[in-house]
């Protein structure tokens, strides 16, 4: 579809008379997409932010191209070209996973009709399709008919969400309130504290043990701590599903703690939800039907696109905190009726149908099969686990229950050796990791642990192989050895050495 002149703008806008141009523009884009996806060779080019920034800022925001062919041949060369493929075996880095298709036909479907999901007379079914995934997820956690929620754009926000509620239930002073969570929390918790006003020193972090989970005897201590000092303990935030270790805190004895302090439990299950479909696995989240409020991520587990994640509530009545009435918008009087406004619960107001993903992967594929896809990236990283823990050239921390891996490369000699030695397994691993990803052959990610650098897998495409992993590691296992032999002796251990494609 072309337009020769700026003022010719109708065309653009869909409608029933650009149906025929939507289809096109649609073609073509789907084209491109599914072509860069069929030769893309690795997850990565390796481009760097200097290199690609000039090429972005000199295009003219102002002067349209005015057809959809060539925008796209700008677009590949300007993104699709230097794009992260999440779909690619050898992308282990982050909690991105890749997605199905029928997830992908509601984006395109959602996208096109644009409901937003804040009134109902802006969205009508897709309000109750919400509802009724919300039930269901409810349904899988544990919870009962009381039970409620709403879909949000990711887990800080899920996690900012149930605190909010939790802090509105404690009723008491700021200054006295108290957030309590493990050392492996995420880092989502204290900025949920700081966004909800509480002191710098709202959040209290407890011990883990050697399976970096919280352990229930430090939350005990903390609790009545927290209780003689006469503060308030709003939540404990469980984790079903830490970023870096995949650790499962131990929820039935955390769930025991917080009945008889008479504090809110929250379970930040954001990577940890794809067990609710596991046939498997799904005894790992026992206990978290005890939660009052859960943090789920369907972008993370369920192989939807970004965003997709969900706050729920064991008792449905706590969402009132968040409901605010507007006349121009979802009056009382309509609350008062039953009108069904997800807004009414919701930290946002304008908000995408991105339930409608969620919907047809159900309807598509069905929960067993989300659930054997995510079993396979388990096994997966309990097979890279034994893989790693019996190569002498690297130190594994702990096996994940999930599908993380947390490791690094140990220079020879250097095994045991403090002060020198020590910062230069740091450096090489930081440097594998730049050098791995300036390369564009696979994608890593790097964590610190007990102060030290290490590297991560983090394996969520049921595509990658045994193959594959064994070459990420021999691949590191070169870049961190070149390193020590050839770019430690010339580099100041002040800092390591960067890579730049």
């Amino acid at each position: 579809m072309t337009f020769p002149h700026a003022g010719a703008a109708r065309p653009y806008l869909f409608n029933d008379r650009t149906v025929e141009g939507y289809r096109r523009a649609m073609a073509a884009g789907t084209e491109r997409v599914a072509d860069r996806i069929r030769r893309a060779d690795r997850p990565f080019s390796g481009v760097s932010p200097e290199r690609l920034a000039p090429e972005i800022a000199a295009i003219d925001l102002e002067r349209p191209l005015h057809d959809h062919a060539a925008a796209l041949d700008e677009l590949e060369r300007v993104y699709l070209r230097d794009a992260v493929y999440f779909h690619h075996p050898r992308y282990l880095a982050h909690l991105n996973c890749p997605v199905v298709i029928p997830a992908l036909l509601g984006e395109a479907v959602l996208s096109a009709v644009n409901s937003s999901l804040d009134t109902w007379d802006q969205s009508a079914g897709g309000t109750l399709i919400e509802r009724r995934l919300i039930e269901w997820t409810a349904g899988r956690i544990g919870f009962g008919p009381a039970s409620d929620g709403v879909f949000t754009s990711g887990g800080t926000q899920s996690n900012l969400h149930a605190l909010l509620l939790a802090r509105e239930e404690a009723g008491a002073a700021p200054s006295r309130l108290r957030v309590i969570t493990s050392e492996a929390g995420h880092f989502s918790v204290r900025k949920a504290a700081n966004l909800l006003g509480l002191g710098p020193d709202a959040v209290v972090t407890v011990e883990t043990d050697t399976q970096r989970r919280m352990r229930p005897a430090a939350l005990a201590r903390e609790l009545d701590r927290c209780r003689r000092d006469g503060l308030v303990v709003m939540a404990v935030v469980a984790t079903a599903g830490t970023t870096d270790f995949g650790s499962i805190d131990p929820l039935p004895e955390i769930a025991d703690l917080c009945a008889r302090a008479g504090v809110w439990l929250h379970v930040d299950a954001a990577y940890g939800c794809g067990l609710l479909v596991s046939r498997r696995r799904r005894h790992l989240l026992d206990g978290i039907e005890r939660a009052d409020s859960v943090t789920v991520d369907f972008h993370k587990s369920f192989f939807q696109p970004v965003s997709s994640s969900a706050v729920l509530v064991r008792d449905g009545a706590v969402l009132r905190h968040a409901a605010h009435h507007a006349d121009y918008l979802n009056p009382l009087r309509m609350a008062e009726r039953g009108i069904p406004n997800q807004v009414d619960k919701s930290l946002q107001t304008t908000r995408r149908f991105d339930a409608l993903k969620l919907w047809l992967t159900l309807r598509v594929m069905g929960p067993d099969a989300v659930g054997e896809l995510f079993d396979e990236v388990v096994d997966r990283a309990a097979e890279a686990h034994a893989l790693v823990a019996e190569d002498p050239r690297f130190e594994v921390v702990t096996r994940s229950p999930l599908s993380t891996l947390v490791f690094r490369y140990l220079p020879p000699d250097y095994l045991r050796h403090e002060g020198p030695g020590r910062k230069l397994a740091d450096d090489a691993n930081l440097y594998a990791r730049e050098a791995l990803a300036a390369s564009g052959e696979a994608v890593v990610a790097g964590t610190k642990v007990d102060g030290r650098h290490y590297l991560k897998f983090t394996l969520l495409n049921p595509e990658t192989t045994m193959d594959d992993v064994a070459h990420v590691l021999d691949l590191l296992a070169g870049h961190a050895q070149r390193y020590v032999d050839d770019l430690a002796p010339l580099a100041d251990h002040s800092e390591v050495t960067h890579v730049h494609s």
